[in-house]
């Protein structure tokens, strides 16, 4: 399945993907609560993407990869489960959407200027 997905995504965002894989990572670890669970479900299929669409660098579907990840760490940020559990130790109990919504910047931002140094380091 996943490399069918790779598949479809490779001919519909081409060279792009760089841009997005990071989002990716970051949704990930947004529903699954981990980076370590993003990167288990997702790495396979970024790998897969990276390889169908034909960078010309021989490293580019471990960069891809590694995109993946950093985007991952990004979705921490704003993941449920840790904004719970923070919010909880430093007693904010009940303020966790306003938590999220002010963390959602920053990680925005990160994962622009992740998608960024992805775009430039794979496509010059």
């Amino acid at each position: 399945m996943p490399e069918q997905l790779a598949e479809t995504v490779a001919g519909g965002v081409g060279k792009g993907w760089p841009a997005v894989s990071a989002v990716v990572g970051a949704f990930g670890a947004f529903i699954a609560g981990s980076n370590t669970f993003s990167n288990m479900t997702f790495s396979l299929f970024q790998f897969e993407v990276a390889q169908k669409i034909g960078f010309a660098a021989e490293q580019a579907p471990l960069l891809v990869v590694a995109l993946q990840a950093v985007g991952g760490a990004a979705g921490n940020m704003i993941c449920i489960h840790n904004v719970v559990t923070a919010s909880a130790t430093v007693g904010l109990h009940g303020r966790e959407g306003a938590v999220i919504r002010k963390t959602l910047i920053p990680t925005l931002y990160y994962l622009v200027a992740v998608g960024a140094i992805g775009c430039v380091v794979l496509l010059l």
